[in-house]
């Protein structure tokens, strides 16, 4: 069976390296490094920098000892910070179908998939990195 909600991979990328960062508040990270403990490619991971940065999530430091770090205490971001930093603004309601059938205005699964956008939303809106941080502390 097929995932219905789906995240894309730079979505992914950008909360595990913001879960990372706030499980390592102490520290900065290079992208290099960064890129190599969730084995991400180092490129695809640069550009997803370059959009927390522009969105103001994380900050960065050049030099021997430089490297990124979260902007703002973990507690104080949300999960669709990051992922709208990535995306955009989430739509209020989006078709989680691979292939919508639909024709008229009216979707015989449109009140249920609503609901599950909203619970999504919400999700994303409540959860905070320093929730992520701790999962990857107990690992």
């Amino acid at each position: 069976m097929a995932n219905m909600l789906r995240i894309s991979e730079a979505s992914s990328l950008a909360m595990h390296t913001m879960a990372l960062l706030a499980a390592r508040p102490e520290r900065r990270l290079s992208a290099g490094r960064i890129a190599r403990i969730l084995g991400a490619s180092q490129a695809h991971l640069a550009k997803v920098m370059q959009r927390l940065a522009k969105a103001g999530l994380v900050g960065s430091v050049r030099g021997p000892r430089g490297g990124f770090a979260l902007a703002r205490p973990a507690e104080r971001i949300a999960l669709m910070d990051v992922y709208e930093a990535i995306e955009g603004p989430m739509p209020d309601s989006r078709c989680l179908l691979a292939k919508p059938i639909c024709r008229g205005p009216r979707c015989i699964l449109g009140g249920l998939l609503k609901s599950v956008n909203g619970q999504v939303r919400r999700q994303l809106e409540s959860t905070r990195l320093s929730r992520l941080a701790g999962v990857l502390e107990r690992r």
